[in-house]
């Protein structure tokens, strides 16, 4: 009976300890914890460890929401989610390094070329995701809000304190490269930032164009040739040669409302061999 008594009064000890050190983890889990430590599934060192580990996964969680919040990032993608067997030009060992987040150390940069619908976003969101949660600061834009962001702050006067502001982000993804024309005063704000970035901070960038279409992208092939230069000196590149995610989605979603009809006489043909 004083052992039956004793669990409570260690419950609430531990739950008041726990809401002074703010462990609001922790505090959600040691009901269950202790209970599975009374019926003997829990060692003390494991129970430990898992509350702990309760509080440590709530902070990386709301770590993760706030670097989201300031990122900008539009949705949460993991590496976990990606379809690999889909995109069979994408190494997995590639990515797995990648995600070790070394070239951040390093302030490498990383490109994903290929068509629309790949996974290039995907894949660099993934990137941005893990970084997030390793408590680096994240900043994600398309390239073309990037550049209406600079070309306003130039207008107010403003455009020397954001490309300073947008050096600080340990990571920063620029997606969608290529996708809408860009004005000439835009692409040299653009390679400005970039310049700036070189060999101080790692930048992940997409594109569904070749390196040798960039001159067009940015209208001036002399410009994209110097960015170029300095995107490639410390770079990984991820080719991705493969089917549209997007495409995939819209087919099965249109057999799911299509079914094919079935030939009149497939329905007989094994009864006749039944038969």
């Amino acid at each position: 009976m004083s052992g039956h008594m004793s669990t409570p009064s260690l419950r609430d000890r531990l739950r008041s300890q726990l809401a002074d050190l703010k462990m609001p983890g922790a505090l959600e889990a040691v009901d269950d914890i202790l209970r599975r430590l009374d019926a003997g599934q829990l060692t003390a060192g494991d129970a430990m460890s898992e509350l702990l580990g309760s509080h440590i996964a709530l902070r990386n969680q709301r770590r993760l929401q706030t670097a989201m919040r300031s990122a900008r990032l539009p949705a949460v993608k993991t590496l976990h989610d990606f379809d690999f067997a889909f995109q069979p030009s994408v190494k997995r060992e590639q990515l797995d390094a990648l995600h070790t987040l070394g070239f951040i150390e390093r302030k490498e940069n990383v490109v994903f070329l290929g068509p629309p619908g790949v996974g290039k976003t995907h894949l660099a969101i993934s990137l941005a995701v893990a970084a997030a949660e390793s408590g680096r600061r994240v900043y994600y834009a398309t390239l073309a809000d990037l550049i209406t962001s600079l070309e306003d702050a130039q207008q107010a006067g403003r455009l020397t304190h954001r490309l300073r502001t947008l050096v600080f982000p340990s990571v920063m993804v620029i997606d969608e490269i290529g996708y809408l024309p860009i004005s000439r005063t835009g692409a040299m704000m653009f390679f400005q930032l970039m310049s700036r970035r070189y060999e101080h901070a790692a930048t992940i960038l997409t594109s569904n164009k070749s390196f040798e279409d960039w001159g067009e992208v940015f209208g001036d092939e002399v410009m994209a040739a110097a960015l170029i230069d300095r995107l490639l000196h410390h770079c990984h590149i991820v080719n991705i040669r493969g089917n549209s995610y997007r495409m995939r989605d819209h087919r099965a979603l249109a057999n799911r409302l299509m079914p094919p009809p079935s030939p009149p006489d497939r329905d007989r043909r094994p009864r006749r061999q039944e038969a």
